[in-house]
C-alpha cells in the first residue's frame, strides 16, 4: 500500500477514488510510565515513555486506515494526514486519514511517468 501526504502522487494515474479512510485509537496512560515520565520533565528533554506511547498508536491508526483502504479495493491512499488530541486528561486519541484510491503506476512513453513508475509498469509482480 503506497501511503502519502500529497494530493497526487508522481507517476501514477489515479484510476478510482474510493473515499475517506481512517483509523483510529484512544490510549490510557500508563501510570507507571505517566509517573516516570512526570520525573523526567523536570529535566527537560524527551520523554521516551511518552514517545513510545505515541509511536505505537501512530501504526496503529495507520494499520487500521490501510486495512479500511484495502477492505474498498484501494492500493494507495493519497492526502494522509494524522490527529492528535487529549481526552479528559489522561486518555488520548490519535486519527489517521487520508483519500483512497486506486493509483497506476505509468509507464514508458506517457506523460509523467517517473523511473519508479516505469519499473512498475513493467513489472506488476513487483508491486
Amino acid at each position: 500500500m503506497i501511503i502519502v501526504t500529497t494530493n497526487d502522487l508522481p507517476g501514477y494515474k489515479i484510476d478510482a477514488v474510493f473515499g475517506e479512510v481512517m483509523g483510529l485509537t484512544v490510549r490510557s496512560r500508563h501510570v507507571g510510565a505517566q509517573f516516570t515520565a512526570s520525573f523526567r520533565a523536570l529535566g527537560g528533554g524527551e520523554l521516551p515513555e511518552m514517545t513510545k506511547a505515541l509511536y505505537e498508536s501512530r501504526q496503529e491508526v495507520v494499520a487500521r486506515m490501510v486495512t479500511e483502504a484495502q477492505a474498498k479495493g484501494a492500493n494507495a491512499i493519497v492526502a494522509t494526514r494524522f490527529d492528535t488530541s487529549e481526552m479528559g486528561g489522561t486518555w488520548t486519541e490519535v486519527c489517521a486519514y487520508g483519500t483512497a484510491v486506486y493509483a497506476i503506476p505509468l509507464g514508458e512513453g506517457q506523460p509523467g511517468a517517473t523511473g519508479q513508475s516505469i519499473y512498475l509498469a513493467a513489472n506488476p509482480q513487483a508491486q
